[in-house]
């Protein structure tokens, strides 16, 4: 009886030891230190404010700010239908989504590297020995026979390093940097369309201009030919007002060549051939509406091409730590087994089976500097990301302030426009009432005519700056996007939200 109890107790202790090996090679894998620097953030210089607000009052973030849908603040109707459709169609925010699944595609294929490798590589063979084979065997002699095999190959490397982690932590900022690069290009391509559109519609108010000063130009022309025959004017002023209404039938015709570039352009941007494509004239009549701009810090949050810079930032980082493993040495597990029988009815029986298990482990004694520069490359990578990180900030915190002084410096100037082209009407009326009345000759007709149009002209165009310079701006603060729309884990959910998308 207790020779039984013994036997029981020796076979429940090999059981146990069975699963002890590889339960302590799974605890010392998941508690294996990770070489290799802990990321943080590098800082960057952030001012308090933005200088060039000055006196200029945006909006505030409880009046207006921006979403996803940030177009939404110009109230177009016909701009938000076609801000619709560059989601759908437009083909360069389809590479970009392209391109970010393929970095999810990259990060699911290093991350396999967490789990063990099995193969099965099954053979047939029919072998035969030579009878001359050295050394000479009666045994082995001619003989020929079948080979039969169905190996099954287990390999695993133990990251006791931390080399697959710090592996799958870069293709995984990586992946996010990609995600940011998305939504950067999808920002980029709202804006091109809203600033196209904008300078369309800018064009169709000069257009709309020169053609209601055509007509006054020829309601002229028939005035002073109908005073050329009763021999009240000169054939001199006739040629005057004549040369005056083709100059601007011809600025007027002009105006076409670019309106027709923006539509194109356009139809490209949401994808559609320019033939089949068409944009319906509306002339820009209203300034643009106050943007929210929000404090300097907000944009590192707020920009997507930021985001993507430190998470690349982030992965050079990781690549450090990757490099630094190669110092240590490689452990390896690995396992054979399977079946072997020179016959197909005894292949899968007991005494066919075969196995093999083991671990290993490889060192590297001497490689001459390679590691050391592999390290040191990793480090140069990681510096240079991070001058690449704070060049960028620097480029958004330029952007911001460019297009708030242009929007500042514009809104003031149409105001003193406003009063020249108040001032050249007043003066066109008076040199008419002197032409009509005799005191003076045509000529200062035409002079006032042409100063008239040409402020008008500019206040048209000072219109249309600020409503591109609104757009920019805009772009600049990141169109609503915010840091919090990346994706954490973009090898198993990494959908994108709609603030992105």
């Amino acid at each position: 009886m207790k020779l039984s109890q013994k036997s029981v107790w020796v076979a429940r202790r090999r059981k146990t030891s069975r699963w002890m090996v590889p339960l302590a090679i799974a605890v010392f894998h998941l508690t294996g230190c990770t070489v290799g620097p802990k990321y943080q953030r590098p800082a960057a210089e952030v001012p308090p404010a933005y200088k060039e607000v000055g006196d200029w009052k945006p909006a505030q973030p409880n009046d207006q700010s921006l979403s996803g849908n940030w177009w939404e603040i110009f109230q177009d109707p016909q701009l938000n239908a076609l801000e619709a459709q560059v989601n759908v169609s437009n083909q360069n925010l389809k590479a970009a989504e392209a391109q970010y699944t393929q970095a999810r595609a990259a990060l699911r294929y290093q991350r396999a590297d967490y789990f063990p490798t099995v193969t099965v590589n099954p053979s047939a063979t029919r072998n035969s020995y030579a009878k001359n084979r050295q050394p000479h065997s009666a045994q082995f002699s001619g003989v020929t026979f079948t080979d039969l095999q169905i190996p099954f190959e287990l390999s695993y490397q133990l990251d006791v390093w931390g080399r697959v982690r710090r592996t799958v932590e870069s293709y995984r900022e990586q992946a996010q940097a990609s995600a940011a690069d998305l939504a950067a290009v999808n920002l980029s391509m709202h804006s091109q369309l809203a600033l196209f559109y904008f300078q369309a519609r800018m064009l169709d108010a000069e257009e709309q201009l020169l053609n209601s000063t055509v007509t006054q130009y020829e309601q002229a022309l028939a005035l002073i030919e109908s005073r050329y025959a009763g021999g009240i004017a000169s054939e001199l002023e006739v040629e005057q007002a004549r040369t005056q209404l083709e100059t601007t039938r011809a600025q007027a015709i002009d105006v076409g060549v670019a309106r027709a570039q923006f539509e194109h352009a356009v139809a490209v941007l949401i994808g559609k051939p320019p033939a089949s494509f068409s944009l319906a004239p509306l002339p820009l009549t209203a300034p643009p509406p106050p943007i929210p701009v929000g404090l300097p810090s907000d944009l590192l949050e707020r920009r997507p091409d930021i985001a993507s810079a430190e998470r690349l930032m982030a992965s050079a980082n990781a690549q450090i730590g990757v490099a630094k493993s190669a110092y240590y040495p490689l452990v390896n597990l690995a396992a054979t087994g399977g079946f072997e029988s020179g016959s197909i009815t005894t292949l899968l029986s007991g005494p066919s089976i075969l196995w093999s298990a083991g671990p290993s482990a490889l060192f590297t004694l001497f490689d001459v500097g390679r590691r050391r520069a592999a390290s040191d490359q990793a480090i140069a990578a990681y510096d240079q990301s991070v001058a690449n990180y704070r060049q960028t900030v620097l480029t958004g915190f330029q952007q911001v302030e460019d297009n708030v002084a242009a929007l500042r410096i514009l809104e003031h100037e149409a105001q003193v426009q406003s009063a020249a082209v108040a001032a050249a009407e007043k003066y066109l009326a008076l040199a008419n009432t002197r032409y009509t009345g005799g005191v003076t000759s045509y000529l200062e007709v035409t002079t006032a005519q042409s100063a008239a149009l040409s402020d008008e002209v500019t206040a048209v165009n000072i219109l249309g700056r600020r409503m591109e310079a609104a757009v920019t701006l805009v772009q600049a603060l990141g169109g609503g996007w915010d840091r919090s729309s990346l994706p954490a884990r973009p090898e198993c959910c990494g959908k994108l939200t709609s603030a992105v998308r």
